[in-house]
């Protein structure tokens, strides 16, 4: 049989998550242990059967627990332009938060 499932709009990206999932998603304002639940779940697989939103399933949300707040690996961008001395370097790291899947 296969695991409970729904796919969910979190910050503008789509997940597919089940029970007790960890995952790390953009930046998301809380401390540590809240719990957030998230009402935008786009299609949700139940004991095998499958429900589909139009955009949305209305009644269905996704409960999740912040684990902490991270930052990602430091990315480096180098600009240059040949023959004419000019270099540029710049770095950045992003915000993101690891979350955990309580109740679907």
């Amino acid at each position: 049989m296969d695991k409970d499932y729904a796919i969910v709009k979190i910050k503008g990206s789509q997940y597919k998550v089940s029970k007790s999932d960890k995952l790390e998603v953009e930046r998301i304002e809380g401390k540590e242990n809240d719990k957030l639940t998230f009402d935008e779940v786009l299609l949700t697989s139940k004991k095998g059967k499958v429900s589909i939103g139009t955009p949305t399933i209305k009644g269905e949300n996704v409960e999740v627990k912040i684990i902490e707040q991270v930052k990602g690996k430091k990315i480096i961008t180098f600009k240059y332009k040949a023959k004419s001395r000019y270099r540029k370097t710049k770095g950045h790291r992003q915000q993101y938060t690891r979350i955990e899947i309580v109740k679907i």
